[in-house]
C-alpha cells in the first residue's frame, strides 16, 4: 500500500514592498510522503518571495518535468519556475530554456556549498536564472510555525523576509549565489 501526501493548509497575507505586490491566499500544500517539514516550510517560503495570483505548486516531486512552483501565462508559456534543493545542472539549462525567470532556492549548509562550487561556472551562463541559499540555523526556525493549518503574514522589503504567525516572529535573510546570471 503506497503512503499518501499529508495535507498542509495555509493562510497567507503576503506585503512585498519590493515588488509592489499585497495579497491575500488560501494555499494546499501536499507533503509528498519522501519529503521533509524543513522542504516543505522551504517550498512555502519560495511561494511567498515570488507572491502571484496566478503562482501554483506543481506535481513537484511527483513529477520530473515540473517544477516545485511555476506561473503560467495566458498562452501555457512558463513565465516563473522555482526550483528546490540540489537539482542536476541539466535539469536547471531545461528550466531556463523552458521559462523567462527561474529561482533555486537551496538548502541544507555544507552538501549546497559543495554543490555551488562544482556548479558554479555553467549555471552563471543562464542569464534567467537567480539561486537563492536559506542556511540550517533559519530554515530551522521556520520548520517552528509548520502545521497542517497555518495563518502567516510575510512582509519583504530590502532583502528582508518577515514572517509570523500567532507564535512565532522570524527574520529571514536568502544568501543570494546569482542574481539573473551574475555572480553576488
Amino acid at each position: 500500500m503506497a503512503l499518501k501526501a499529508t495535507i498542509y493548509k495555509a493562510t497567507v497575507n503576503v506585503a512585498d514592498m519590493d515588488r509592489n505586490v499585497y495579497l491575500d491566499a488560501s494555499l494546499t500544500l501536499a507533503r509528498h510522503p519522501s519529503e521533509t517539514e524543513e522542504r516543505l516550510m522551504l517550498r512555502l517560503l519560495a511561494w511567498l518571495v515570488n507572491a502571484d495570483e496566478r503562482l501554483t505548486f506543481t506535481r513537484g516531486l511527483s513529477a520530473e518535468d515540473e517544477p516545485e512552483i511555476w506561473l503560467m501565462n495566458d498562452h501555457n508559456g512558463i513565465e516563473v519556475w522555482v526550483e528546490l534543493g540540489l537539482p542536476d545542472e541539466r535539469r536547471i539549462k531545461k528550466a531556463c530554456n523552458r521559462s523567462a525567470r527561474v529561482f533555486l532556492y537551496t538548502y541544507t549548509g555544507r552538501a549546497a556549498q559543495i554543490w555551488w562550487q562544482q556548479n558554479q561556472n555553467k549555471l552563471t551562463q543562464q542569464d534567467n536564472l537567480t539561486i537563492r541559499f536559506l542556511d540550517d540555523e533559519q530554515l530551522k526556525a521556520l520548520t517552528q510555525l509548520a502545521s497542517r493549518s497555518m495563518t502567516l503574514q510575510a512582509t519583504m522589503q530590502d532583502g528582508a523576509i518577515w514572517l509570523s504567525d500567532d507564535r512565532h516572529h522570524l527574520e529571514l535573510h536568502f544568501t543570494d549565489w546569482l542574481i539573473n546570471g551574475r555572480l553576488t
